[in-house]
């Protein structure tokens, strides 16, 4: 089920062995599309819906998770470029409606660095955790169409104490992207999405990705995402395809194809997006886990490889890249989540079986 799109590329069977072998670890379907000095390579592994043999779409819709926080970043970074937000400003200037510490910058917002309490729940060193909005078991199911304002999520994070001084530590918190996310339309004055639309979707001729706001639709086509849970002492199995990601907001809420990840992540790491000193900016990874402004660098036997992916119930996104943007790895992958994230291990796998192949060469492991 793979399919050659530049015509000078050739059939890579052993991408299409390896996204089957990760369908069968436990993901319902995988979609990946490759694109390097072989050209373009499209396939997918496993089901498009359970229960159905129709093999996944190969650039279907899907939930891109965390992968929203590069978008964000880019969005925030084009308007500094812009003269319109001061990257190293306080973000109180622009929200003044929260009382923010002083301190926190816009810089520490996409660095993860300001000490925010994370909205969605935070695990502490000792094995604390402390909740947030609820997004597990039957009580995220029964509320999975519920919609939460962005201010809702920012002042519940405010109403926690803080994990440290600005900029004295790292913690990755969606409550700083939710606040980033305000500031792009505070300084605007109009909607993320229709930012979004003129910064970056309408110029790179993106047209399947969408951020959906409160919306719990998503595009056709596309593959589906399951969630498992308890219920009563029973076991129910839920279609979570349509999903209302208020919850994570500006975090994890947006919609992509691998199609349009390949054209957004190459066009940003080839610098047609952001000016060389901002993108710069971006790229200059902290010292406790190698994050940017809204991008991870990552070291591997082939080079640096900058990324961003994410997961929320039952879809993931990889979305991955070299330095000048010439060779990219986008993939959505689904699954039946369940509240105890039992796909992680296989996720960590897939993660690293691709950037394995496409990045260090290692196409026979």
């Amino acid at each position: 089920m793979s399919t050659n799109l530049s015509g000078q590329g050739q059939d890579r069977p052993e991408l299409q062995k390896a996204i089957e072998e990760l369908a069968e670890s436990g993901f319902a379907g995988i979609q990946l599309r490759v694109n390097d000095e072989q050209g373009e390579w499209v396939g997918s592994a496993g089901v498009r819906e359970l229960g159905q043999s129709a093999k996944p779409l190969t650039n279907g819709h899907f939930r891109i998770g965390s992968s929203t926080k590069n978008f964000v970043a880019t969005s925030v970074l084009m308007l500094v470029a812009e003269g319109r937000i001061g990257l190293d400003a306080p973000a109180d200037d622009y929200l003044p409606e929260f009382g923010l510490d002083r301190r926190i910058t816009v810089r520490m917002l996409l660095q993860h660095t300001s000490g925010i309490f994370n909205h969605t729940g935070e695990l502490y060193e000792d094995g604390t955790i402390v909740l947030g909005v609820p997004w597990q078991g039957k009580e995220w199911v029964d509320n999975r169409f519920k919609t939460y304002l962005p201010e809702e999520l920012v002042r519940l994070s405010l109403s926690k104490p803080t994990r440290f001084a600005p900029g004295t530590g790292w913690s990755y918190a969606n409550t700083n992207y939710v606040l980033a996310r305000l500031v792009v339309e505070k300084v605007t004055g109009r909607s993320f999405a229709e930012e979004l639309q003129r910064l970056i979707l309408g110029p790179l001729g993106m047209t399947g990705t969408v951020a959906p706001g409160a919306s719990p639709e998503i595009p056709e086509p596309h593959n589906h995402g399951y969630y498992r849970y308890e219920d009563a002492g029973q076991e129910r199995t839920v279609d979570v395809t349509r999903q209302n990601p208020s919850w994570v907001g500006a975090g994890g809420d947006m919609i992509s194809t691998t199609k349009d990840l390949h054209t957004y992540f190459s066009a940003l790491m080839g610098g047609r997006l952001l000016p060389a000193e901002m993108l710069a900016e971006m790229r200059t990874p902290e010292a406790t886990i190698g994050y940017g402004l809204g991008v991870f660098a990552q070291e591997t036997e082939g080079g640096t490889v900058f990324h961003h992916n994410g997961a929320t119930m039952g879809s993931a996104a990889l979305m991955y890249g070299t330095p000048d943007g010439s060779k990219t790895l986008t993939a959505g992958l689904t699954w039946v989540d369940d509240a105890d994230l039992s796909i992680a291990p296989a996720f960590q796998t897939a993660q690293q079986r691709f950037v394995d192949a496409v990045f260090c060469g290692k196409l026979g492991r």
